[in-house]
């Protein structure tokens, strides 16, 4: 095997973001592995790969990695947003709604505003 230097992970990296685009979440994961190996704290592609880990239905890895980032970063509205369908999927409506607000609060996009709703009780 070659060996990994940083050009190699943003390789990798971009590498990844193209497969999940391709609807290839898996191989995106096994990409990102290497790169979160060697960088733990590149926030960027833990939350890539929590977006990989929900495309591939892998529900608590993708809440796991999604957690990490907002301990990092408390003000990612998208990462809110996303833990929250990741709840959604899970099952876990009142966890969801509560990332789903957070999300609206931090970011008034329309499709979190939609998704919190604000107009019903909960």
């Amino acid at each position: 095997m070659p060996e990994r230097n940083p050009e190699t992970h943003v390789i990798d990296f971009r590498a990844a973001e193209q497969l999940l685009a391709a609807r290839d979440p898996r191989g995106a994961v096994k990409l990102l592995d290497s790169v979160i190996a060697s960088h733990p704290e590149n926030t960027a592609a833990r939350l890539l790969r929590a977006r990989a880990f929900f495309a591939a239905a892998q529900l608590r890895p993708a809440e796991l990695e999604f957690e990490l980032v907002l301990e990092r970063e408390p003000d990612n509205a998208f990462a809110h947003f996303a833990l929250a369908r990741t709840f959604e999927r899970a099952g876990h409506p009142e966890r969801a709604t509560r990332h789903f607000r957070l999300a609206a609060a931090l970011d008034p996009n329309p499709e979190y505003v939609r998704a919190a709703r604000f107009d019903t009780e909960g």
